[in-house]
């Protein structure tokens, strides 16, 4: 199975075009869930591609808003390449979408969640138990942890999720980028990161970050509820055994439409398989 078979073409391609904004590109990210949007220039020699503009931009860069300068180059590939080597070029780049690239023309794109539903379909290896995939790095939060810190949290853990834990340290739910993207705002012309102070009396305190009403994510252009993790994370939590094959995970994250799922042995949390850890039995 190649790249072209299981690519995105360029006529349903989301893209976003030099010059724009980064409100252009939250807009896409918020109504989408993508987790990166294509940049193009056009031109009298036509569309050329410009790199990605990605979740990390928007929140690394919370003072510049030129399309431009938020853009950044990333690998790409050919349409008649393997999908076994797509996934080494997604291991080794970190990178969920790969724009697929001929004569600098995008002609579609290719996603993580292409090759895993190639495993679900059994057009890939899916045969590998996920006790040997998982990552045994774990990244929690506190139920009651406001959302800008969460984020915070997930932005210095450098991973998309966080699984949610109870007052007594149980799994009871998940957050993701995704969740807290959809519920972030643009605000123009706002400095001040946060105008009430937390204090003795409050549920939640945390010496050295006082600020939390209203906090910015993480100063100007992008605004989150500072209301608890709680509210926001998903609580119908799915989970696997160390038995399951890549083949059966592979087909709960499409139908859940997720791309981790916890794995417990017995009631314990032990690991988590993350969907590019499906891909690590294609490497």
């Amino acid at each position: 199975m190649n790249v072209v078979d299981a690519m995105t073409p360029r006529s349903e391609v989301v893209t976003v075009e030099i010059p724009g904004t980064r409100e252009d590109v939250l807009e896409y990210l918020q109504d989408r869930g993508f987790s990166s949007v294509p940049v193009i220039r056009v031109d009298d020699d036509g569309e050329q591609f410009r790199g990605l503009v990605t979740r990390e931009s928007l929140i690394e860069q919370p003072d510049e808003d030129q399309l431009a300068l938020l853009t950044r180059d990333v690998p790409t590939i050919g349409r008649s390449e393997s999908l076994t080597k797509l996934a080494e070029l997604v291991i080794d780049s970190e990178e969920r979408r790969i724009p697929v690239v001929e004569d600098d023309e995008l002609v579609g794109i290719v996603t993580v969640t292409d090759i895993v539903r190639s495993i679900a379909e059994g057009q890939q290896n899916g045969e590998t138990t996920v006790g040997g995939l998982a990552t045994r790095e774990i990244n929690t939060v506190y139920q009651n942890t406001p959302l800008p810190i969460t984020e915070r949290e997930l932005s210095y853990a450098d991973v998309p999720y966080a699984v949610v834990l109870d007052d007594d340290g149980r799994q009871t739910g998940m957050i993701t980028e995704v969740d807290i993207i959809e519920v972030a705002r643009v605000v123009q012309g706002e400095s001040n990161p946060g105008d009430a102070v937390a204090n003795q009396d409050d549920d939640w305190m945390w010496e050295g970050i006082k600020a939390v009403e209203s906090r910015s994510m993480p100063t100007l252009n992008v605004e989150i509820p500072s209301t608890a993790v709680s509210e926001f994370m998903s609580d119908d939590l799915i989970t696997v055994s160390r038995t399951r094959t890549a083949r059966e995970t592979a087909q709960l994250m499409l139908s859940n439409d997720i791309e981790q799922i916890p794995l417990l042995s017995g009631d314990e949390l032990v690991g988590i398989v993350r969907d590019v850890d499906l891909l690590e039995a294609l490497a």
